[in-house]
């Protein structure tokens, strides 16, 4: 408990003096805060055609070599891929008509506390499990409550099936199996005011959502308001139960629906 007190103190110097307008929480800094001191670990694949999994019915994503030193000067690739391709964000227009872009996102939407939840022995055992209610209590018995405005990021396992078949996990119909949350669990994540209105879900997986409901409706919720999913996350064992910070990268498309991204872990000192 003590060690945990410590990290998140140092968390809370690391924001300086964030404060969004009233119905955000404001972090006051700290003081003799090194940020040398940070440890960041990417929690996104390689982003390459050879090994990205794709999302059934998603664009092609292609990588093509345009220019090379010995001929041009320079090397260059030409990228042909989907805003949701590979490890990426989506942001509320994604699922929602007038939801922020993500050129309309604001950079503290992109910058907050994680909290990991380790679901993989319920996932290798049921792979369409969806995150309870009580899951998520027990996980705050046990890690305190779950910061205002956080990434609630599910660690299923399903990153080590990466570039395989095992990942989408189809069956003969072509139904996607895997874990994610229930909507109840989202809802009390909302309701609650735990998610804020810029916090995150995120997973190791396509999404949010169990992989056998096609209608999205945890998505769905997620984007009703001022919130961002993080898809596809890779290396969560290097990342804390609780402590860490995510920071997500990617351009902002004008209009955009999210982005591939490099997605980093900042985890303070501990």
């Amino acid at each position: 408990m003590h060690r945990r007190q410590v990290v998140m103190g140092a968390a809370a110097g690391l924001t300086g003096a964030m404060v969004a307008g009233a119905a955000e929480p404001a972090y006051a800094a700290g003081d003799g805060m090194r940020l040398d001191r940070l440890r960041l670990v990417f929690l996104s694949h390689v982003n390459d055609p050879a090994t990205t999994s794709g999302f059934p019915g998603d664009p092609e994503f292609t990588l093509e070599t345009v220019a090379t030193v010995p001929n041009d000067g320079f090397y260059m690739q030409f990228v042909r891929e989907g805003e949701h391709t590979g490890s990426h964000w989506g942001s509320p227009n994604h699922f929602q008509e007038g939801g922020l872009s993500a050129d309309q996102l604001d950079p503290h939407d992109l910058f907050l506390p994680a909290v990991r939840i380790d679901i993989r022995r319920k996932a290798a055992a049921n792979a369409d499990y969806a995150v309870t209610v009580e899951d998520l209590k027990a996980w705050e018995r046990e890690h305190g409550k779950i910061p205002r405005c956080a990434a609630v990021i599910l660690w299923t396992g399903w990153s080590q099936r990466w570039g395989t078949p095992a990942y989408a996990n189809l069956d003969a119909e072509g139904v996607i199996h895997q874990p994610g949350f229930s909507v109840p669990a989202a809802e009390w994540l909302i309701e609650t005011g735990r998610l804020g209105v810029r916090g995150a879900l995120g997973s190791d997986t396509f999404g949010p959502d169990v992989g056998i409901d096609e209608t999205f409706p945890v998505s769905t919720l997620l984007y009703d308001q001022h919130r961002i999913s993080l898809e596809n996350l890779a290396n969560l064992g290097q990342l804390p139960a609780t402590g860490a910070w995510v920071l997500v990268g990617g351009p902002r498309n004008g209009n955009g629906s999210g982005s591939t991204a490099t997605i980093f872990g900042v985890i303070p000192p501990g």
